[in-house]
Order: structure tokens, then C-alpha cells, then sequence
């Protein structure tokens, strides 16, 4: 699997962009790392325990803190600190980022939820 070369956080525009190895650049919004954390408050402790995580537009990243040789961990500015963000599973969040994305519109969709624009 590919690993970063550089990893950049736009605080302004709430963005993380990843460089890596393999000349693949993505630019994931915070609020897009933040409603797919790694963690067991999102994504549960099984298949189907999975949280929609609602009102996450205007979600910023506080801190970036690397775990190892292999992750990332972000705090985000509504308390959210869990959740170990590997290279793995953020190179998977920059390929797949059209379709999961489209995903979770829908899935607030299906919940009668009415996202607000960021701010």
C-alpha cells in the first residue's frame, strides 16, 4: 500500500490533503474524515452498529497527531479524539471518496436529515 510524503492540513478551508509514494494526492474535507472515523462511536463494535453522525459541516481538525510509522489521529473541534486513521484506511478514503461521500448524503437522506451548507 502506498504512504504519505506529505500530509497538510488547510485550517481555513478545512481540508487535509495527503501526498503519497505512489503520486496519488487527495484532499479530504474534515467533516468527510470526521462522519468516517475509525471508531467504535461510529462505526460501532459490529457490522449494523454503525452511528450516522448528523450536523458534522462546520467540524474542524484541532490537532494532527502521528501514531507511529502507520497512522494518524485527529481531534476534531466537537471533542471527537478517537479513532486511529491508518495510511491504509486513509488512502481508502481518498480513492473511494465520490462513492462513500454519495453514501452518506444519501444515508442522511434516509434518515429525514437535512444537511445545512457549511459555513
Amino acid at each position: 500500500m502506498p504512504t504519505p510524503t506529505k500530509v497538510t492540513y488547510h485550517q481555513k478551508a478545512r481540508v487535509l490533503e495527503l501526498d503519497y509514494d505512489d503520486g496519488s494526492t487527495f484532499k479530504l474535507p474534515a467533516e468527510y474524515l470526521r462522519v468516517y472515523s475509525p471508531s467504535a462511536e461510529v462505526i460501532g463494535h459490529g457490522p449494523g452498529q454503525e452511528t450516522l453522525q448528523l450536523d458534522k459541516e462546520d467540524v474542524g481538525i484541532t490537532e494532527i497527531e502521528q501514531q507511529g510509522n502507520y497512522a494518524l489521529m485527529f481531534t476534531f473541534d466537537d471533542s471527537h479524539d478517537s479513532g486511529i486513521y491508518s495510511w491504509d484506511y486513509l488512502y481508502d478514503l481518498g480513492i473511494s471518496y465520490k462513492e462513500k461521500w454519495q453514501d452518506y448524503l444519501a444515508r442522511l437522506e434516509a434518515a429525514g436529515h437535512t444537511r445545512k451548507l457549511p459555513d
